[in-house]
């Protein structure tokens, strides 16, 4: 296998998820099911970064299919977005156990893959779900002043808002992250990225 750092002669998707399922870059592939390299169109405008699988996708190996799925193709739509037309994909590859936060250690490990995914996909916006995801591109910024706010970073920009666990869990972020993507969707519009 290639190392991920270095640009292999085949930078394509699939060769950046065949890559990432056999993975051994850190202790997360020992207890993974499946590894969770991400899906949708290579040419997506829009790719959503999440933290890491959790039971129901290390089972399938699919990005967001479990309770947070369901929650993600509905803020999805008030973007005016439709889950066929991003990518999906984590910070981290592999399910941390008992869904705990992955370590600074296994997102460095799997981030190779992160940066040649978004250099093939080469989206105009990046939406960044929950803290992991906005400290692996904003680091200095925090997740509860920084939700619904689109940070212009040269020819990509960088939309944040929460986990969609997390409304699963707090009830009382539901209406703002309807809000947060309801503004994506202004924006996308507006500037013509959608």
């Amino acid at each position: 296998m290639a190392d991920p750092g270095q640009l292999p002669l085949d930078d394509s998707l699939a060769a950046v998820a065949d890559e990432a399922r056999v993975c051994t870059r850190c202790p997360l592939s020992s207890t993974r099911t499946r590894a969770v390299p991400g899906e949708g169109p290579a040419d997506a405008r829009v790719v959503v970064v999440g933290e890491g699988p959790g039971r129901n996708e290390d089972l399938e190996g699919r990005p967001f299919v479990g309770a947070a799925g369901k929650q993600l193709d509905l803020l999805l739509g008030r973007a005016g977005l439709r889950r066929d037309e991003v990518f999906i994909t984590n910070v981290v590859k592999c399910r941390p156990p008992e869904n705990r936060r992955p370590t600074g250690e296994e997102a460095d490990a799997c981030k190779p893959f992160l940066e040649r995914q978004l250099r093939v996909v080469r989206p105009r916006v990046v939406v960044l779900l929950g803290d992991s995801a906005l400290k692996r591109f904003l680091p200095a910024e925090t997740l509860s002043a920084a939700h619904g706010t689109l940070f212009e970073r040269g020819q990509v920009a960088f939309f944040a808002s929460y986990h969609p666990a997390a409304m699963i869990y707090n009830r009382s972020l539901q209406a703002v992250m309807e809000d947060d993507f309801a503004e994506l969707g202004r924006m996308l519009k507006a500037e013509g990225r959608g």
